[in-house]
């Protein structure tokens, strides 16, 4: 089978042999394993960090999102059949998906919506998970709650900010206040529903006064957490809770003490990763943001169409990505 892999860590993007085109054999489907035939795959910044960081001497495929059809099922596989379209955004424990035929636990596996192509439906599994875990696991808003109180969300022209404005605008009461720095992605958080947009680049506090919003009840930090830090502890409102999902360096949480504020992580790799008693919530939540998209509530966010999955078209999709100019999603799609 086709499959882009990575040998040398840390190459720039730029060179020919961050990522290449090879072929391997195809995978067998262990018990609980679905063995699909990917159709399209997006780029997540996952990719672009394993692809930099992880030293390997073998052949190693990203990739975690993707939408395809099942082609064989486990000896104990119940909650699908060969023929199944489905997406998912796999786990970090395993190969990637930028490959023909890829293996994936049936737990965390949604079926695909019969409303979007594949390549639309692939932009929206890892960030769906993402930005469902936050707001509902690790917030702790309960769906159709959040009456008179306000989320904002930095970074949310992004992948993730793209699906948590939707969820929190649609299955909350939440005033949603979303970031951006530039006329087009601000364009894009007001379209997805934001009932607020303020530029990240300058003083958040000022604007939020300017909204008569001083005060926010929950914070979604999505990128450039270590910058953002100290202007997020003032603009909470004692009690409050700060959601984070990128990597910072260090933090110091000593600040929160004052408004006992609370600090949750999210990483939608946890249950995957650790094989959690809940971790068939995935397949739960992927099934209902199927659902929601079927029905019109939610949207997907692609952002681009970067053309066939392969290394060339891949090394293209990462440098955007690797940027952090990227609208909602990349995507690619057939082999």
């Amino acid at each position: 089978m086709k499959a882009i892999t990575f040998i040398q860590h840390a190459l720039p993007i730029d060179d020919p042999e961050a990522l290449i085109d090879i072929s391997l054999p195809m995978p067998t489907p262990g018990p609980r394993d679905l063995l699909v035939e990917v159709r399209a795959v997006s780029v997540n910044p996952v990719d672009t960090k394993v692809r930099a960081g992880t030293f390997t001497k073998e052949p190693k495929i990203l990739g975690w999102d993707a939408a395809g059809v099942v082609r064989e099922i486990g000896s104990e596989v119940t909650l699908f059949q060969p023929g199944d379209e489905v997406f998912y955004a796999g786990s970090i424990a395993r190969t990637g998906s930028y490959s023909e035929f890829h293996l994936v636990d049936e737990r965390i596996v949604g079926h695909k919506p019969r409303s979007l192509s594949a390549a639309d439906s692939a932009a929206l599994p890892l960030t769906s998970i993402t930005a469902w875990e936050l707001l509902f696991d690790r917030l702790g808003v309960a769906e159709g709650s959040g009456e008179g109180k306000c989320l904002l969300i930095t970074g949310a022209a992004g992948g993730v900010g793209s699906m948590l404005v939707q969820l929190a605008r649609q299955l909350t009461r939440l005033t949603v206040i979303g970031t951006a720095s530039r006329p087009e992605t601000a364009d894009w958080v007001r379209h997805l529903g934001a009932h607020h947009v303020i530029d990240h680049s300058q003083p958040l506090l000022p604007q939020l006064q300017a909204q008569d919003l001083p005060e926010v009840d929950y914070v979604a930090s999505l990128t450039h957490t270590e910058q953002h830090f100290a202007q997020l502890i003032s603009v909470l409102k004692p009690q409050g809770r700060l959601g984070v999902i990128d990597d910072p360096e260090s933090l110091d949480v000593m600040p929160l003490k004052h408004k006992s504020l609370s600090l949750h992580w999210e990483l939608m790799f946890t249950r995957s990763l650790y094989e959690t008693a809940d971790m068939i919530n995935q397949h739960h939540l992927l099934n209902r943001v199927s659902n929601l998209i079927d029905q019109g509530v939610l949207q997907t966010t692609v952002g681009a169409h970067f053309g066939a999955i392969n290394a060339a078209n891949l090394r293209r999709a990462h440098a955007l990505v690797e940027i952090g100019k990227a609208r909602g999603k990349v995507v690619l799609e057939g082999f």
